[in-house]
């Protein structure tokens, strides 16, 4: 089965506009998440070697409802039908799952139409504007800026991709970037 591909590679090092750079950052990080598990066949993707118990296709799946869940229903205020639906319950600690009729193949579509729509929320968005409410965030209550949810979805990403690069070592893949 052929992954999905992103974008790949860090942004340029000269870059200096800090919207650029975070957007670019996170298409770094979607690319290597994608790469990692292109690493596992099939078998790999559905089992765990954690004593967790996430698969790589549960992961992605989780980080493609983290970006819902902060860009589309929180920042754009979007009604989403499932906002938690990567796992059973609202409860962050609740394990993430896929349903048993997904395929691999429907996961990473997924996700890929996932992060175009997160692109489109954040590319025309000004980093110090603020999250509508309405959505994720009751009206009255003082809503993140798309820095601040930038950055949070930076640091999921990158512990999340360490993650996998640990699964992926453990399957007998290779380390690293």
């Amino acid at each position: 089965m052929s992954i999905p591909t992103l974008p790949e590679g860090e942004p340029a090092p000269t870059l200096a506009d800090p919207h650029e750079l975070l957007e670019g950052y996170l298409d770094y990080y979607r690319s290597t998440l994608l790469r990692k598990a292109a690493a596992l066949p099939e078998e790999e993707l559905r089992a765990t070697r954690l004593p967790s118990g996430w698969t790589p296709l549960e992961l992605i799946r989780h980080l493609q409802y983290v970006e819902q869940r902060w860009l589309n229903w929180g920042f754009a205020a979007e009604q989403v039908p499932d906002p938690w639906g990567d796992s059973s319950t609202e409860d962050a600690a609740d394990r993430w799952q896929v349903p048993a009729n997904m395929t691999t193949r429907q996961v990473l579509d997924a996700y890929v139409a996932q992060c175009d729509r997160s692109r489109r929320v954040t590319s025309a968005a000004k980093l110090d504007q603020r999250a509508l409410t309405g959505g994720r965030f009751p009206a009255g209550e003082e809503t993140p800026t798309l820095a601040w949810i930038l950055f949070h979805l930076l640091q999921e990403y990158a512990r999340h991709v360490g993650q996998l690069d640990v699964v992926v070592e453990l399957a007998g893949g290779g380390t690293g970037e």
